[in-house]
């Protein structure tokens, strides 16, 4: 355990966003007038706002706006997960899982509230979600769905960056999803020391999935109240 924990610590220190101390406040900071470029861009691309209760949800919007509600609406349901499971702790929870959990939901929130600062007013609403199916007093509950919630960002991120034309944006989403990466890394080996880079985190040539929105929110919406109709985004 104690090699594992240095692990864990040298993959939290790897990112000047991954230390939990300085974490929500320089995440908003850390693409320097990021925030506030990608927020005069989406102001001037922003759609009108389709009506609430249309076609099949929550409208997530066309183009890169429409790719920015799709992160938020997923860094959303992350962030809810890891604040349950924060503020109800599984039995039996080691200090240093109880830190560890916690830095990770504070990047999850950081990252949420980035893009609800960027989009402004083209942000989507505040999603309802539906943890019913996990059992936040038993770790290894807590710890699955973990690993689904980060490799499900990793591939979300990953399937959407070829959609995205604006380079501001492009820029901020890489920097995110090497976050995630290694949320997804540290998790497993919370799972199983040693298993960061396991077969079903990375294919054959050493690299992580990838998904469609579509996939990747016909994965989610079991873990969403709020219906999200993604029909507008681009799909290339």
């Amino acid at each position: 355990m104690k090699s594992l924990q240095g692990e864990k610590e040298i993959l939290l220190q790897e990112s000047g966003i991954l230390t939990a101390k300085l974490q929500r406040r320089s995440f908003l900071q850390y693409a320097g007038a990021g925030v506030a470029g990608v927020a005069l861009i989406a102001a001037g691309c922003k759609k009108d706002k389709s009506t609430p209760g249309l076609d099949t949800g929550v409208d997530l919007g066309t183009g890169d706006i429409g790719i920015l509600n799709y992160a938020y609406a997923l860094e959303q349901l992350e962030g809810a997960f890891y604040d349950a499971v924060v503020k109800s702790p599984y039995t039996g929870i080691p200090a240093n899982e109880l830190a560890l959990l916690t830095d990770i939901r504070d990047h999850e929130l950081a990252h949420r509230e980035f893009f609800k600062k960027a989009l402004d007013t083209s942000a989507i609403v505040g999603l309802q979600v539906d943890f019913s199916s996990i059992n936040f007093a038993d770790r290894t509950s807590v710890l699955n769905a973990a690993k689904g919630f980060e490799d499900l960002g990793v591939s979300a991120y990953n399937g959407a960056g070829k959609l995205i034309k604006t380079l501001k944006y492009l820029e901020v989403a890489g920097k995110i999803v090497s976050v995630e990466a290694r949320h997804a890394a540290l998790i497993r080996d919370l799972i199983s020391n040693g298993s960061f880079a396991d077969p079903t985190a990375v294919d054959a040539n050493g690299l992580d999935g990838a998904l469609t929105p579509i996939q990747v929110l016909t994965k989610a919406k079991v873990f969403l109240k709020t219906a999200i109709n993604a029909s507008n985004l681009p799909t290339s």
